[in-house]
């Protein structure tokens, strides 16, 4: 079993910054590629960053290319979306989920995780 709890979201104006942050128990950080999603109000829930379990590739969604960054610190368990110039369209419920596969790419699709936090929700404000 892996717990995720995700912290960090809140209100911020347009060209802001936050970081959120998920802390995983359980299982090393090391053997998880992780990812983060977001939705937004009558929306489906959307892919929007994630790293392999090495750390060593990472993928995000071109809407937030340049802006985010998908980290890792192994010895805390956690890993972090640093999420600069936030744009109004950002807002949503963020979501950090674990892959437990180990496999060759970076996961991107909803049903490639096993496991799910309960979400922070991020508000930009135009």
């Amino acid at each position: 079993q892996v717990q995720l709890v995700e912290s960090g979201g809140g209100l911020v104006q347009a060209g802001g910054s936050l970081r959120l942050s998920c802390a995983a128990s359980g299982r090393t950080l090391s053997t998880l590629a992780m990812g983060w999603f977001r939705q937004a109000p009558g929306k489906e829930r959307e892919f929007v960053a994630a790293d392999s379990w090495s750390g060593r590739s990472t993928y995000y969604r071109d809407s937030v290319k340049g802006r985010f960054t998908i980290s890792r610190d192994d010895a805390k368990n956690t890993v972090y979306l640093q999420m600069n110039s936030l744009e109004p369209e950002d807002t949503a419920v963020y979501y950090c989920a674990a892959d437990t596969t180990k496999g060759l790419r970076v996961p991107l699709r909803k049903f490639e995780y096993d496991y799910w936090g309960q979400g922070t929700q991020v508000t930009v404000s135009s």
